[in-house]
């Protein structure tokens, strides 16, 4: 199943995805949730009531709705880096032997088909295109060989990131946390419709051009790696969202270095969960 976050006429609520169709599942007295994150929260039992819905609900074509972020304010979101071993060789030094957490502020987060802002004061903006998990129960000290079954379903993501201010501390959360450096999307796909979230093609292209292109098989550290060792540390609460990690091909590791500037167009992909798709606009 693929839930979307959505609006028309201005009242943005949440749908299932059919093709080229969102189905309006809280239409009516559904006595459903009324965003994804608090669905994420109730259970099977609400996303089976989601499935009975969505057989008679109202529907409307997808090029006739606006598609927003399918979770505006998520709890946390992690992101590791250096987790293909081509990205850390490009960006320099050698392969983690340990996995390198930062986190992205909420007001990053960004809609799939919004702009990306390049503020006046960042010399040097760059794409990463991820795969993100995104948590559905509420879970500590989770072992290894159980931690996917957390996950409630995957995303697109695009870890836009400010280099010249990610460099200037040991820590990277300021260059990764700008407003609207955090796009995801086009929806959640479930869990259920991923039989392995480590075997999906990923890509990122500007101006047409492909700059990344990886499989998710080619991770340091796997999901269930990241969640067992996150979930040591803290409590994974569903809506939380993890940046997985991002391929070579970034404008940070081209020759000459290479900026993303206003009007390019950024598409993060991965097979079998849609496209994020924005143009870069000075801010």
């Amino acid at each position: 199943m693929k839930l979307a976050t959505f609006s028309e006429n201005h009242h943005a609520r949440f749908g299932v995805v059919e093709g080229q169709e969102v189905v309006d599942v809280t239409a009516g007295r559904s006595g459903l949730p009324q965003d994804l994150k608090a669905l994420l929260g109730a259970g099977p039992d609400a996303l089976e009531a989601v499935k009975t819905l969505a057989k008679t609900a109202p529907r409307f074509a997808l090029g006739d709705v606006y598609l927003h972020a399918p979770i505006t304010r998520p709890g946390k979101i992690m992101a590791l880096g250096k987790n293909y071993a081509d990205h850390a060789a490009e960006m320099g030094g050698p392969l983690p032997d340990k996995m390198m957490w930062f986190t992205k502020a909420q007001t990053s987060i960004n809609g799939p088909f919004d702009p990306i802002p390049l503020p006046s004061i960042a010399q040097f903006v760059d794409y990463e295109v991820e795969l993100v998990a995104v948590i559905g129960q509420k879970a500590k000290h989770v072992p290894q060989d159980s931690a996917l079954e957390i996950i409630y379903g995957y995303m697109v993501g695009n870890d836009v990131s400010v280099r010249d201010w990610q460099r200037r501390t040991s820590q990277y959360v300021i260059g990764k946390s700008f407003d609207g450096h955090a796009p995801i999307g086009p929806w959640i796909t479930t869990a259920d419709e991923i039989s392995n979230p480590q075997d999906l093609s990923i890509c990122c292209s500007v101006n047409g051009d492909v700059r990344q292109r990886a499989n998710t098989n080619q991770m340091v550290f796997t999901l269930a790696d990241q969640i067992a060792e996150l979930s040591q540390v803290m409590t994974l609460e569903p809506g939380d969202l993890i940046f997985s990690g991002t391929p070579s091909g970034v404008g940070a590791g081209m020759k000459p270095l290479t900026s993303l500037s206003p009007g390019d167009v950024v598409r993060c992909s991965i097979d079998g969960l849609g496209a994020l798709e924005a143009t870069c606009q000075a801010v």
